[in-house]
């Protein structure tokens, strides 16, 4: 009973760490609360790992983490930008955006949990923890970036969660079950990183984060054009066909 209890630990843990980033973002600790999330990340993505390691699966855990991941990637990350961006704009313009992207990470989840049939080793729609990590981390530069960029860029992010575009699934690449005992250890090891380094870190994980997120787009973009290049080379190549043959 003990060991099947584990995987739900990790995942109690990634909520915690979304509740702990509402309550330092609005303590003035942004990027503290920044850090939480991308921890937060960590934990979302060993507990599917140790739960099939130990053969501990089950609809219980499903739900768990999905309610968990609305908070720590949809709701943490939303209020994070709002308090460090968005609190100086129009008053309904900033909480609908803020409240657009925990909705469509919601719609995001429920439309995973109930799909059964998706591309092998792909994602469609951008993976709310990978949304929610790059809007935290984003947040980081408002004094760099222009608030009507991190407006878009909010927008952009819910919509790119709730799209069909695709994106790599790493959920193949799990934990061997004697190596479950390292898990602790590296969330341990990475939260008093976190902790320490958070002022670098946190802005330092939003590029890998943000090439995820563009990469996607960048291929999604590709699977489009390439068979309208196919198609027009086709019909180029038919036209030329029934020239030659009527000239012949």
């Amino acid at each position: 009973m003990i060991i099947k209890s584990i995987p739900s630990l990790f995942t109690v843990g990634n909520l915690f760490l979304g509740v702990i980033a509402i309550i330092m973002v609005f303590n003035e600790k942004p990027e503290f609360a920044a850090m939480m999330v991308i921890i937060a990340m960590l934990l979302d993505g060993v507990d599917g790992r140790v739960a099939r390691a130990l053969n501990a699966q089950s609809e219980f855990g499903k739900e768990l983490d999905s309610l968990s991941d609305v908070i720590s990637f949809g709701v943490a990350p939303a209020f994070i930008m709002y308090v460090v961006a968005f609190q100086d704009l129009n008053t309904a313009v900033a909480w609908i955006i803020t409240a657009l992207f925990p909705i469509c990470g919601a719609l995001r989840l429920a439309r995973f949990n109930v799909v059964t049939k998706t591309p092998s080793g792909y994602f469609i729609g951008l993976p709310i923890p990978a949304a929610g990590g790059v809007l935290a981390t984003l947040a980081l530069f408002k004094n760099d970036i222009s608030v009507i960029v991190l407006l878009i860029s909010t927008l952009a992010l819910s919509i790119l969660m709730v799209s069909t575009v695709r994106y790599p699934n790493f959920k193949k690449f799990g934990i061997p079950k004697s190596a479950i005992w390292v898990v602790p250890i590296i969330v341990v090891f990475s939260l008093v990183i976190g902790i320490w380094f958070n002022q670098y870190l946190s802005k330092l994980i939003f590029i890998p984060l943000l090439l995820y997120a563009l990469w996607g787009l960048k291929k999604n973009v590709d699977r489009r054009i390439k068979p309208r290049r196919r198609k027009n080379k086709h019909a180029e190549l038919s036209e030329e066909q029934v020239q030659s043959e009527t000239t012949a």
